[in-house]
């Protein structure tokens, strides 16, 4: 062989091999989910399952309501909230919840990869789009036109998301979920407490054995003693050890996240008068958020709705009222719209901010409190000072006798409860 035909041979072996590597460069990669699916990389390059997983956040949408999502005291609720939280905690993120406020809305946010999935269970036509798909819970409507099936979505840029979906859904978790609403919701079914009398002694004006508490945090904000006594008789039924179905504990309700702002440790959460005190700041800072509404005894009702169904639903009643020509300062005139926040035509009013509140719920419990103050001002001295009252003690038979302890041995007392 010549040099020359040497030289040709070799240059051709350089050229082969380098259009093999890049060849081989260029060839698609498998890739292998967390769950164990495998997909060809070009079907992965959207945001898909092992991005989601990799950010630990799953971004669900949906509508407003009793059925799908709203804030009840402070925790996401609803079935299509929780069923969405049970299948993000399945693939290891956290939930983010979010709505729209219709159906459009929920499509147009999905496509535009504002979300991950509608966290709603829509009808078929809606796979007319082309960029989506059905994954996930399904369930079936009758109607007039006889059975129609309903299931979430996802696009068809996750194939690997609508795949865990599908793979997850059992009607089982469904139903479980379900049953558990029914019974957080039923009478005594939210809340885990052993309810004391309303007042402990009537003919020496005790209400409780924790009215030295109250009596003191009252008077750091202003309070009459016996409005946050009527207050905590709503909560707890004066039962330190209550705990509720959203993690809500000790005598005046406090959640941990709460507990947490308002500095108070949560191994102190069920001392009575750490739980009080914590109690009467939340209530300052609410007081402060109302400051707008006149008149310490109208600002009364705000700052109570407030405290059981959250300060934005409060304001979401005061903008409905302004529209409808109504006082959003008296609670008279703001009251009635607490109510109609559990209606469609109004928790999807544009100006309404928090969607679906269970206004009967808060209206009750401002009425109720607003009563049982009125009572206890009959029947017990002071106001937002007074005189410390007699606490009690366990007598041997398990009710309570009157002994009078100074506040240092209610508090040393407390503490080793």
């Amino acid at each position: 062989m010549t040099t020359d035909m040497k030289k040709a041979w070799l240059f051709l072996l350089i050229i082969t091999s380098v259009c093999y590597m890049t060849a081989c460069g260029n060839k698609k990669e498998k890739k292998v989910s967390p769950l164990g699916i495998t997909s060809p990389a070009e079907y992965t390059d959207g945001y898909d399952l092992p991005q989601i997983q990799e950010a630990g956040e799953l971004i669900a949408i949906t509508l407003s309501g009793p059925d799908t999502y709203y804030e009840y005291k402070g925790k996401g609720v609803g079935l299509q909230f929780e069923l969405a939280e049970h299948f993000a905690n399945s693939i290891g993120t956290r939930l983010r919840m979010e709505t729209a406020r219709d159906t459009a809305e929920l499509m147009r946010k999905l496509q535009n990869s504002e979300a991950d999935l509608i966290a709603l269970e829509l009808p078929e036509h809606y796979t007319a789009s082309p960029d989506l798909l059905f994954a996930g819970c399904k369930s079936d409507v009758k109607d007039s036109t006889g059975t129609a099936k309903r299931q979430w979505m996802v696009r068809k840029s996750s194939p690997l998301l609508a795949q865990a979906l599908d793979d997850w859904y059992r009607p089982d978790i469904r139903t479980g979920l379900q049953n558990r609403d029914r019974r957080r919701f039923t009478p005594g079914g939210g809340v885990r407490r052993r309810m004391r009398a309303p007042m402990q002694n009537r003919a020496k004006g005790i209400i409780s054995p924790y009215d030295a508490d109250f009596i003191r945090h009252s008077r750091a904000i202003g309070w009459d003693w016996r409005l946050m006594a009527a207050q905590c008789y709503q909560e707890s039924g004066f039962d330190p050890g209550a705990v509720s179905w959203t993690g809500a504990r000790g005598l005046m309700q406090i959640m941990p996240e709460t507990a947490d702002h308002l500095g108070l440790p949560r191994h102190q959460i069920h001392l009575p008068g750490a739980n009080i005190g914590a109690a009467a700041r939340y209530l300052k800072e609410l007081d402060r958020k109302f400051s707008d509404v006149p008149g310490r005894a109208e600002r009364i009702n705000f700052v109570l709705a407030a405290y059981n169904g959250g300060a934005g639903h409060v304001r979401d009643a005061m903008a409905l009222a302004r529209k409808h020509g109504k006082s959003p300062y008296r609670w008279s005139e703001v009251s009635p719209f607490i109510l109609r926040l559990s209606q469609p035509q109004f928790y999807n009013d544009p100006v309404v901010k928090y969607g679906y509140l269970r206004g009967e719920e808060t209206y009750g419990y401002v009425h109720s409190i607003q009563e049982r103050w009125r009572q206890y001002r009959s029947s017990a001295p002071g106001g937002s000072g007074g005189t410390l009252p007699a606490p009690a003690r366990r007598n041997s038979r398990g009710g309570f006798k009157s002994k009078v302890l100074s506040a240092d041995e209610l508090e040393t007392k407390y503490k080793q409860e």
